[in-house]
């Protein structure tokens, strides 16, 4: 007897190309192979210890349902978060999600309908891929390049992109996977583009406190003239190591948006509630000490990152200005193969180190087959010596003859 088919979105959604190496990597440690992860967003600065103590002091016998949008503690934290860079924000312009991830999704699918498009910049955060797909939306690309550190494309090849489907931009700022921070007048320009066309501009501001080099990222929100067209999405994954909190949210003036926002919430009950208490706390208690602390760590590590890999032969890339990733070319054709390679055939003294390909980070097909993103996320110790072994892989399969 046949079985049914599975859907068209099931066959559509893109494989994770961060997380698809992941049996190469168990093959090798079953080897013996110790593994340095450069290859994923995953930081290894503790979790603060006031979620902890917030989180145990709420457990109570029954862990009940919270409200669709987040408890008024967080929403209200958050605001309290955005005053303090002179950004006003209501508690009723704030959603709490399940994670970022699900705070992209509700803002696809409450600006778009199925077919509808949306332009975004590639290299960008490889999931968009896989929620347009769930969401029923075509992401439109548009391509920057490495040779200016994967700033915004002349204005025109943007407009060009328009079409009577087009219903929002996206950007990600300060960006995954570049580590590029979009100018004042960069954010302008796309805030007149949506004005122009009718669109709303989508901003993923997930990294929005990791600026270097005395930087000051710029929001969406500090735009009045498109208050309306504009959805921040945002997390506590990278801001306070605690990706596995799952909780992130939402944010937008235009209220007759928020409410279809919280129709999908209501559909999923309620974001996780016990995060939620230690998100609060971490709002309420870490200061900017806190954040130019963490600020300094990264920088740092950074600065490893272009100490030991910039000006190599073959390699090209710009001094990312914020996040932990920088998009890195390589004087390879096929990174996917090299990256699979530094987990199946090369290590040094039982250590590899894993890299993600870059060519998962675009919608254009053939793109990025040469780069590689690194996020450096690791301490001074272990990023040199990831650096070191990664510059010795790459010696030698160009060696090989396989590049």
């Amino acid at each position: 007897m046949s079985t049914p088919g599975i859907s068209r979105r099931g066959a559509e959604i893109q494989e994770s190309p961060i997380r698809k190496l992941a049996p190469l990597a168990a093959e090798a440690v079953r080897r013996g192979i110790s593994i340095h992860h450069l290859n994923i967003g995953q930081p290894d600065i503790p979790t603060p210890v006031e979620f902890w103590t917030a989180v145990k002091s709420k457990m109570s016998n029954v862990l009940a349902y919270g409200p669709s949008n987040g408890i008024p503690e967080l929403r209200e934290a958050i605001c309290s978060y955005y005053g303090k860079t002179d950004i006003d924000v209501d508690p009723s312009e704030v959603m709490i999600t399940t994670g970022g991830s699900e705070a992209v999704i509700f803002a696809m699918m409450g600006t778009c309908d199925p077919g509808d498009e949306i332009i975004c910049f590639e290299p960008f955060y490889t999931n968009y891929n896989g929620f347009a797909t769930l969401a029923d939306v075509r992401l439109v690309p548009v391509t920057s390049s490495v040779e200016n550190g994967f700033h915004l494309p002349p204005f025109e090849e943007i407009t060009s992109r328009i079409t009577p489907r087009t219903k929002a931009i996206l950007i990600c700022n300060p960006n995954n996977p570049t580590g590029t921070i979009l100018t004042d007048a960069e954010i302008a320009e796309l805030a007149d583009i949506a004005s122009d066309s009718n669109i709303f501009l989508l901003a993923d501001e997930v990294y929005r406190d990791f600026a270097f080099d005395g930087r000051q990222h710029s929001s969406v929100l500090e735009f009045p003239e498109i208050s309306e067209r504009v959805v921040v999405m945002d997390s506590i994954s990278k801001r306070f190591s605690s990706c596995g909190a799952r909780l992130g949210n939402l944010i937008t003036r235009n209220r007759e948006l928020m409410s279809v926002f919280m129709k999908f919430g209501q559909a999923r009950l309620c974001p996780p509630t016990l995060s939620q208490y230690g998100a609060a706390e971490m709002y309420r208690n870490l200061d900017h000490d806190y954040y130019r602390s963490v600020v300094r760590m990264y920088q740092n590590r950074r600065d490893i990152l272009m100490e030991e890999l910039h000006g190599r032969e073959g390699v090209f890339f710009l001094k990312p200005e914020g996040a932990f990733y920088a998009t890195i070319r390589l004087p390879v054709t096929d990174t996917d193969d090299f990256a699979a390679w530094m987990l199946t055939d090369f290590s040094v003294d039982g250590w590899t180190t894993m890299v993600a390909p870059a060519a998962g980070f675009y919608a254009t097909p053939g793109m990025g087959t040469d780069e590689i993103r690194i996020a450096y996320v690791l301490e001074e110790g272990k990023m040199r010596s990831a650096l070191s072994i990664l510059k010795a892989g790459l010696e030698e399969y160009v060696s090989t003859g396989r590049s």
